[in-house]
């Protein structure tokens, strides 16, 4: 009951869920690993250089079997899935200082932790959630409107980003429920969506769509390259590609944005796009000046 209780709050972080009836299933479900599923799995290892393992797999995927029914079986139970929307890494620290001190100290002092972890609570609760959320390649857009539910848009048929983000939101919806689309109106152009401030955001789909956009949004998003002269915070292509998928608040008129590949990320893995952008500035570009094709006079050749 202790181990599960200290790691609440990191299985919250990782996973945005909390299971209280864990300690349950465990208590239940350990004496078929340890008696059954363990035994059996040392005994088909042994057995396997004579070829006689089959039976010992067949007899270790029924103890199986039975641990997955009684883990269906405990979160049929009323609550036993609690859903945690996501949270900094500052809270998960002050709850780990939280549990050390009330864990390692022995005077009255350790009730300290307890302060700690009540702060750290707190905090997770609070947590500020996105106003926006834009999948890496701009495949998929959520909004969050009046109602303080994310409506959604994709391009494709892939609901990944869709599942992640309703469960980083401790939402409930299945990534198919029919109402994630509601508050965003699309047609052959794009689609318009409202913040919770009023304020309008687009996804253009086409070119054409760009010149209205920009017009009367204060964020365009595309999977295009945009044209220039942009007055809107606009994310197309070229930002989404340096910068990967995207977190955006809406802090009075600006945005506040968080990258998966802010400036200067660079790993072996996804190196830094080349030259990187220090800021996400709204498009404000020029258009390009016309190539000079004019050869060198040293590459000109008899008859040029």
């Amino acid at each position: 009951m202790l181990a599960g209780t200290a790691t609440i709050p990191y299985i919250a972080y990782h996973f945005h869920r909390v299971s209280p009836y864990g300690v349950v299933a465990n208590l239940i479900a350990m004496p078929i690993v340890s008696a059954w599923i363990m035994p059996i799995g040392i005994l088909g290892l042994i057995s396997m250089p004579f070829g006689l393992d089959g039976l010992c797999w067949r007899l270790m995927g029924e103890g199986v079997g039975w641990m997955t029914s009684i883990a269906v079986w405990v979160t049929s139970f009323p609550g036993a899935l609690g859903r945690v929307a996501a949270f900094g890494a500052g809270p998960l620290l002050l709850c780990t200082g939280g549990l050390v001190v009330l864990c390692l100290f022995k005077t009255p002092l350790r009730l300290i932790g307890a302060v700690l972890i009540g702060g750290a609570i707190l905090l997770m609760l609070r947590a500020p959630k996105p106003d926006v959320l834009i999948a890496a390649g701009g495949s998929a857009v959520a909004l969050r409107g009046e109602s303080g539910r994310l409506s959604m848009v994709k391009s494709g048929s892939d609901v990944f980003a869709f599942r992640e983000w309703l469960a980083a939101d401790a939402d409930a919806r299945a990534p198919t429920d029919s109402t994630l689309g509601e508050g965003i109106r699309c047609d052959a152009a794009g689609c318009i969506g409202k913040l919770r401030d009023g304020s309008l955001v687009a996804i253009a789909k086409t070119l054409e769509a760009f010149e209205e956009d920009c017009r009367r949004a204060v964020l365009v998003v595309s999977a295009r390259d945009a044209p220039p002269g942009c007055t809107a915070l606009l994310i197309d292509r070229d930002v989404w590609r340096r910068s990967g998928a995207m977190a955006l608040r809406r802090r009075g008129e600006q945005f506040e944005i968080t990258a998966t590949r802010p400036p200067g990320y660079d790993r072996p893995w996804a190196r830094a796009a080349v030259p990187t952008a220090e800021t996400l500035e709204p498009s404000r570009t020029t258009p390009a000046q016309p190539r000079d094709a004019t050869p060198r006079r040293d590459d000109l050749e008899a008859g040029d």
